[in-house]
């Protein structure tokens, strides 16, 4: 029998850049034991676009708006996290923060749903490419390989 946590979820993510950075947060796979980085997002809700779960997961995380929305790639993510099967389809959004001052600070304190707290900062887009940080889903290493101005 399946469960709700069976199910495909969809994503929305934003790629947030910066001259060469990317802002992500860090989370943790217990079982793999080691930290993996990803775009700020979060899960569509019933019934919502995914560009409007873009802006509410910014708004809900970090308070502040964005500007400038871009879809930029769609992509299939089958992974393993913390010893469980996970399947997304993730919308993968650009965008500008509206507030200049999310380009100023290096670091940042992401607020979940459930109150959780995420470290959320800047990191280098070619330190990802070279496998100094394990920027998750792992498509957008390509994505950033095939893009790099």
């Amino acid at each position: 029998m399946f469960t709700r946590k069976d199910l495909i979820k969809v994503k929305a993510l934003c790629l947030f850049e910066n001259d060469g950075y990317i802002f992500v947060f860090e989370a943790y796979d217990s079982v793999k034991q080691d930290n993996f980085y990803r775009p700020i997002g979060g899960t569509t809700e019933l019934r919502e676009y995914t560009i409007d779960t873009l802006k509410r997961e910014i708004k809900e995380e970090l308070n502040t708006e964005v500007k400038n929305v871009k879809l930029k790639k769609v992509v299939e993510n089958i992974f393993i996290c913390d010893g469980l099967p996970g399947h997304e389809i993730d919308f993968i959004y650009q965008a500008d923060f509206c507030d200049p001052s999310f380009y100023e600070h290096k670091e940042y304190e992401l607020v979940e749903s459930n109150d959780e707290r995420l470290k959320a900062f800047w990191i280098s887009i070619k330190d990802c490419i070279e496998g100094r940080y394990r920027l998750v889903p792992e498509v957008l290493i390509e994505y950033y390989k095939d893009n790099m101005v």
